[in-house]
């Protein structure tokens, strides 16, 4: 029997930006980026500050919005560490990175919040920041200053200003990325509210586990409490974020904020109810689509790949194993070329660790399918190669693998290694 794609217990997603109640966008260009394209954008809420859940890059090299949100989300909430509070806004600018910029790119990060809250009418503190571009060049504090005023008037709460938000994020991405999804909720009188669930995200390279350059915006109008905000935050961070690779980096400005405006009108869940369950459902849903949708786009990508894995001790295992086939350059490039040369993704699968010590695999028990196929069960299958690799010229290949030692299950998201990938990145900042 063939091995199946796992079964995913998920609400359904639409890869289409719908703003949440709750929430205004705009965009402009504010001549960061030397082509002319928009570069600056601001997410406001329409009332009262937002709860919000954060996560943000584990690279030591941190860069200056993300010190300066962790700290706004710190004083915001004291219990949160700056992992959750409330925030009235975000400003993203893209074509500039502000990270090893030193204390220079610190005061203007600073300069711009102060900006931004001065024009909405907030305080500083309740602003938050997302950056992407070139690391150590500094901001034109000036310029992004000057068309702020301008473009907060031009706040709107509609599909096409979150669509616009996403595409000012982009860099060297060839796309947006953009995901909904809708729940029903209860509120105080036992009615039932339409919930929203919206995601934005950014990033086709410098892209690996631990926090895999990769922005990304949730936006829900349920009302939530930061910590239990977090709570639901946490487990798609690991789950699509941690199991998404393209090149093995991990960038100094990676940032995921998730916000709810509490506009739908819905109950606040507590974290262990059945609605909070629900609620994370519906973000990992969005999440996960993000993910796979950064990892099809990433830089020189022909392919996306997901690779399954079952059988395996726990969880934590099996996802362990999915970053470890999907990170290999060598079945990267065997993707590439159509090659189905399983011994790679076996080669890979057992290189797979949990932390400092290996996975529990043996490849008496390991099954391995490719493109849906099974190739290797314990030993080696007769295959049709050359159908296979028809099969494997495909917009996306899927990988699986059982290890029969468990009840563990997980998955993670890459891409091919094209010749274009090293076109891209030898002349990145020149």
């Amino acid at each position: 029997m063939a091995l199946e794609p796992l079964a995913l217990d998920l609400p359904t997603v639409v890869e289409r930006p719908v703003m949440p109640a709750g929430f205004r966008a705009a965009t402009t260009t504010a001549g960061i980026k030397s082509s002319g394209r928009p570069d600056l954008g601001v997410l406001a809420t329409t009332g009262r500050p937002a709860s919000v859940a954060a996560a943000f890059t584990t690279n030591l090299v941190r860069a200056a919005p993300v010190m300066l949100s962790e700290a706004h989300l710190a004083d915001s909430e004291p219990s949160g560490g700056g992992h959750w509070g409330h925030a009235a806004a975000v400003i993203s600018t893209s074509g500039c990175a502000n990270a090893a910029t030193g204390p220079d790119g610190d005061a203007d990060q600073l300069a711009l919040a102060e900006a931004l809250a001065g024009t909405l009418g907030v305080e500083p503190g309740l602003t938050l920041a997302l950056s992407t571009g070139l690391i150590g060049t500094r901001l034109p504090v000036g310029r992004v200053q000057a068309a702020l005023p301008e473009l907060v008037g031009r706040l709107a709460a509609s599909d096409e200003a979150l669509a616009a938000l996403a595409e000012q994020m982009c860099t060297t991405d060839s796309r947006p990325k953009w995901a909904s999804s809708t729940l029903e909720m209860l509120d105080r009188d036992g009615w039932p509210r339409t919930v929203t669930i919206s995601g934005i995200a950014k990033g086709v390279g410098m892209i690996h586990p631990r926090m895999a350059t990769m922005l990304a915006l949730l936006l829900t109008d349920a009302r939530v409490d930061p910590g239990v905000l977090h709570g639901m935050l946490s487990p798609a961070v690991e789950r699509a974020w941690n199991q998404l690779t393209v090149d093995g980096d991990t960038s100094t400005n990676d940032t995921v904020f998730l916000l709810a405006s509490g506009a739908a009108g819905a109950t606040s869940p507590t974290l262990a109810s059945p609605a909070a369950a629900q609620l994370a459902r519906g973000v990992m849903a969005v999440a996960r689509s993000l993910a796979r949708q950064q990892a099809a786009d990433g830089e020189g990508a022909t392919t996306l790949i997901t690779c399954q894995v079952s059988g395996a001790l726990d969880d934590d295992e099996a996802r362990a194993v999915a970053r470890a086939v999907v990170a290999s350059s060598l079945v990267k490039a065997a993707i590439h070329g159509r090659d189905p040369n399983w011994g790679r993704i076996a080669a890979a699968a057992g290189n797979a660790r949990r932390g400092d010590r290996p996975v529990t695999l043996s490849a008496e028990r390991l099954a391995i399918g490719l493109a849906g196929t099974d190739v290797f069960r314990g030993r080696p299958l007769d295959f049709d190669a050359a159908a296979i690799s028809r099969l494997m010229d495909a917009p996306e290949v899927l990988l699986r693998l059982d290890l029969g030692v468990g009840e563990g299950s997980g998955e993670a998201f890459g891409c091919d290694l094209s010749e274009q990938y090293v076109v891209e990145n030898s002349a990145y900042s020149t």
